[in-house]
């Protein structure tokens, strides 16, 4: 055999050799043991337990915690306004000052009237002092002549003791007179105060000030403006700004009928800003406790605390109220129950891989999990996939599903 017939023979041989490792079959992966390609495969969950909460998510959007249009109490005209849209103003602060000078003009009278009669009562006090040393002196005699015309009967005439005892009375009585002169311009001096009182809180009210802390969010008037008295029900008087707390916002939501009752005043919520891209703390402040008979929901407020500012009134916000929570209990995924009048089942996959029909009792719910009080154990699997082609007693094969962190509990 010649070199040319060698080489022609191993190329046979290396031809054959590569034709049998193609026929090979190619292994990627090792192979499951338990698996059986010829069976079905059907998704599958296991049987848990989890923390299981049922919680509603509200949708709603912030309103001030305080908002009101300021009015002047007098009318007048604005001397000075201090504030601006946007200022940020304190409880007390002066908004703006009116120029209002009739009021001016009755302050000055008040005044007068109280002068005068602290004069009037001056005098009646004067008036008092003579009056009583008059008495003092008439009753006196009247009594020293008295005494001789007991002592010694007839040397005072009766004239002249009938005239001094008539002295001695009206003298008693000028002293009566000038103690209700006394206090009839103490009266008087007390009436006058009080006008000047009444007309001096009027006056406080040409200063416009804020009744709580908050922001300008709108300014109606501006220096010269004529402004009525916001009491006046004869004409639509004009505000002179309107202010807002944005320090704590109110979030109102709808909460449906069905969970009212779990509704409790002081719950803590999360509040979800979309705009913001973060997540708040609040509670539950107040509900209306009544039903709107046409969306057949109950408006209800949380207060969220804005000191830093970040909301602004009319943001849209979501919030997940909190129903019912319960710790490490049985749970399957709410897709794996069966519910029928007769009762709750769901169909799980036995050790050999067989369907079967089992009837559960059913517990709290929440968002995506419900919890099994009877019927099942843990690590169970629950056929969660598609069960109109599939039969009890048939054999599958099962694919457990892994589920995403978190899930069963909700969030927003």
């Amino acid at each position: 055999m010649n070199s040319k017939q060698k080489l022609v023979i191993l190329a046979a041989v290396a031809t054959v050799c590569m034709v049998a490792l193609l026929r090979l079959p190619t292994k990627t992966a090792k192979a499951d043991p338990h698996e059986d390609s010829s069976l079905r495969p059907v998704a599958v969950a296991l049987v848990k337990r989890k923390p299981l909460v049922n919680s509603l998510t509200l949708s709603g959007a912030f309103r001030p915690y305080q908002q009101v249009d300021v009015h002047a109490k007098v009318a007048g005209y604005i001397q000075k306004i201090f504030v601006d849209v946007g200022d940020h103003v304190k409880t007390g602060q002066v908004l703006a000052i009116l120029e209002v000078p009739e009021l001016n003009a009755q302050v000055k009278g008040a005044k007068a009237d109280i002068q005068r009669s602290q004069d009037a009562t001056h005098r009646a006090k004067s008036e008092i002092q003579r009056a009583e040393s008059m008495h003092s002196a008439y009753h006196a005699a009247y009594t020293r002549l008295k005494q001789a015309s007991e002592s010694r009967p007839g040397l005072i005439a009766e004239q002249e003791l009938d005239d001094a005892g008539a002295k001695d009375k009206e003298a008693e009585a000028q002293v009566e007179s000038s103690r209700a002169m006394l206090a009839e311009s103490e009266s008087q001096l007390a009436v006058a105060q009080a006008d000047l009182d009444r007309l001096a809180a009027l006056e406080a009210y040409s200063h416009i000030t804020a009744p709580f802390s908050g922001v300008v969010v709108k300014r109606y008037a501006d220096t010269g403006a004529l402004i009525q008295a916001g009491t006046s029900s004869s004409t639509q008087a004009m505000p002179v700004v309107q202010l807002a707390e944005w320090s704590r916002l109110r979030l109102v939501v709808p909460v449906p009928e069905s969970a009212v009752p779990q509704i409790h005043l002081g719950s803590a919520v999360q509040v979800r800003v979309g705009a913001l891209n973060r997540t708040f703390e609040g509670r539950v402040a107040r509900f209306a406790d009544a039903l709107d008979q046409q969306t057949r929901t109950m408006e209800t407020e949380i207060d969220v605390e804005n000191r830093n500012g970040a909301l602004v009134d009319g943001m849209y916000a979501e919030t997940r109220l909190v129903l019912d929570q319960k710790n490490d209990v049985l749970t399957v995924p709410i897709q794996a129950v069966q519910r029928e009048t007769s009762g709750a089942a769901v169909w799980t996959v036995d050790r050999e891989g067989r369907i079967q029909e089992k009837p559960v009792k059913l517990g709290g719910e929440g968002s995506d999990r419900v919890e099994i009080l009877s019927g099942l154990a843990e690590n169970d699997q629950v056929v969660i996939g598609n069960r109109s082609d599939l039969r009890p007693g048939e054999k599958v094969q099962p694919k457990v599903i892994e589920e995403k962190a978190g899930n069963g509990e909700g969030g927003l």
